[in-house]
């Protein structure tokens, strides 16, 4: 048999710690430091934060545009008191309820939701 190292280094696997990703809190009461926490977004993250705002009033709210800023695929990470009482399951489909037809044109979404504490 002949050896063939390349074989052996190609099944070693990088494993890397995971990075958290950045919470951010809105309130009435905070809109201030919040605006100060919250990172740049482009216009199309914004337009998304915003429909997610005025339907499921999130208390947390991250939207980043995962697919190398083309648009068409986004990660949102969202906690809300509506989500009480909801399943996982129901609570991202009230996320795509919120969005729409603006998700039709989309290749995917990472969705992270959860209750308010």
């Amino acid at each position: 048999m002949i050896r063939q190292p390349w074989r052996a280094a190609s099944r070693r696997l990088l494993l890397l710690p995971p990075q958290p990703s950045p919470r951010f809190r809105f309130s009435s009461s905070t809109a201030t430091a919040a605006s100060q926490e919250q990172p740049s977004m482009t216009p199309a993250e914004s337009a998304i934060a915003d429909l997610l705002r005025a339907k499921l009033q999130p208390t947390e709210l991250l939207v980043r545009d995962v697919s190398g800023g083309c648009g068409s695929m986004y990660a949102i990470d969202i906690a809300s008191p509506a989500f009480k009482g909801a399943t996982m399951l129901k609570q991202q489909r009230m996320v795509n309820a919120a969005l729409g037809d603006v998700m039709r044109a989309w290749h995917g979404v990472q969705l992270n939701t959860r209750v308010s504490e």
